[in-house]
């Protein structure tokens, strides 16, 4: 399988919205964004913006799903955005049914999929977001599958 990495940084809250929302731009129906990172990395600002480049209505505010697990937002796909935060037991998982949901016509995206690798499609693009200081994040892009590596390509050229 096709695999390409990148790094990115990011020196802004609005600058990671931003990379999010290009992403959201290019992503095709079914999707896996797998994204990994300590409290406050900003997982849930990139995904916010990655609904917006999906045409997530602006009035739906994006928010991360710590205690419903998962979120589902219309747009030009469905976004379903889970938090796997909470997620102690890999049997808790079964319970909330990512593996249906994953195939699917929609777009996934996963915050603390670190707790799901073994269940991830070998289709997926795989971001882990490093705090560097308050503002400035790495951000370190693992495409699997062409359109994961076309994405990153992408956005090596933007």
């Amino acid at each position: 399988m096709k695999t390409k990495e990148h790094h990115l940084i990011s020196h802004s809250p609005e600058e990671t919205a931003r990379l999010g929302e290009f992403l959201g731009k290019y992503l095709t129906d079914g999707s896996i964004i797998a994204l990994s990172g300590e409290l406050g990395s900003g997982k849930t600002c990139l995904t916010q913006g990655i609904a917006r480049g999906l045409q997530v209505p602006k009035d739906l505010y994006v928010t991360s799903p710590s205690y419903t697990l998962i979120n589902e937002y219309p747009g030009r796909f469905r976004l379903f955005h889970a938090d796997l935060y909470r997620i102690e037991n890999p049997v808790e998982l079964d319970e909330i049914g990512l593996d249906e949901i994953m195939g699917r016509h929609d777009v996934m995206v996963i915050e603390w999929a670190e707790k799901m690798m073994e269940m991830l499609p070998d289709e997926r693009l795989f971001i882990l977001i490093s705090i560097v200081d308050n503002h400035t994040r790495d951000l370190h892009l693992t495409g699997c599958g062409q359109n994961a590596v076309d994405l990153i390509e992408k956005c090596m050229f933007e």
